[in-house]
């Protein structure tokens, strides 16, 4: 039996940002890892994350100026929620949640999944978290959210996209695609995955795209401007079906990010505030169902 690996933490003590975030700035995209005591890592999981707690995520984004959130519960929890409805719960309605589920979750169990602020499931097609999904378990899943209004959250390389372009057609429901599709960023908007990806954008109303993963993309490290043109060339097709998130605690990184340089990248995806406020504000809104 292969050893769990062991990853590292996030950032220590991340910079603040010189870019200022505006009032109801979204991370659309990050995760709580334990405590392990409280809420155990599973047996089966693909890598034991350092306990990144609630709390550490509340410091980071009072550092950050970050005031909603979207809590994606990732592999090291399994189908277990409870880490992610439970901080939605100590939120005072600035968090909603991304949700683990398969076939055996019934109506009921989604339907108390959503009163308690989740808002969508995710789905990874990765190698080192599994691979390709049960499609089978990926069909049944989608009927049984499609009635609560829920998206799924796609952690689908760009490069596969035209392989499952019949069952994204398909799909009912509004889909999202991480990381900006984990794209190579030296290959820059010419390459054919992220052709791929921009095609797939412009002429599917459903799909949107998340400008996160920003130190997963880049070639050059930080502050990572070879991403720039990436998210610049998103936001020329549509700016309205785009997020921005940290990926906080960053698992399964090359190289671990500071966090403040994350932020620095927003105004240069995007040096007109309206736009910025979009991608930081409104799009969130619109999608995971924030108050106004």
């Amino acid at each position: 039996m292969n050893a769990i690996p062991t990853i590292p933490p996030p950032h220590p003590d991340p910079h603040a940002p010189a870019f200022k975030l505006p009032p109801l700035a979204c991370d659309t995209h990050c995760h709580v890892f334990g405590p392990d005591a409280k809420y155990p890592y599973v047996a089966d999981r693909p890598y034991t994350p350092p306990d990144a707690p609630l709390s550490k995520l509340q410091w980071l984004q009072a550092r950050m100026g970050i005031e909603r959130a979207v809590l994606v519960n990732a592999t090291p929890h399994g189908r277990d929620n409870l880490v992610v409805t439970d901080a939605i719960a100590a939120s005072g309605g600035r968090y909603k949640g991304i949700a683990n589920v398969d076939a055996s979750f019934s109506d009921a169990e989604i339907g108390r999944l959503a009163a308690a602020g989740v808002v969508g499931c995710r789905f990874t097609f990765l190698a080192r978290l599994g691979g390709r999904p049960d499609m089978s378990t990926f069909e049944t899943v989608v009927k049984r959210i499609a009635p609560h209004g829920w998206h799924v959250d796609l952690y689908l390389p760009a490069k596969d996209l035209d392989n499952f372009a019949p069952v994204l057609d398909a799909l009912p429901i509004t889909y999202v695609i991480d990381h900006i599709g984990v794209v190579d960023a030296k290959l820059g908007p010419e390459q054919a995955a992220f052709r791929a990806l921009v095609a797939r954008y412009e002429r599917d109303p459903k799909c949107w795209i998340k400008l996160t993963g920003a130190e997963r993309v880049s070639s050059s490290g930080a502050p990572y401007h070879d991403v720039v043109p990436l998210a610049k060339r998103l936001i020329e097709v549509d700016p309205d079906r785009l997020l921005w998130g940290t990926d906080w605690p960053h698992p399964n990184v090359p190289a671990m990010p500071d966090d403040g340089d994350l932020v620095d990248l927003v105004p240069l995806y995007a040096p007109d505030p309206a736009v910025r406020q979009k991608l930081l504000v409104d799009n969130p809104a619109r999608l995971f169902g924030f108050a106004a």
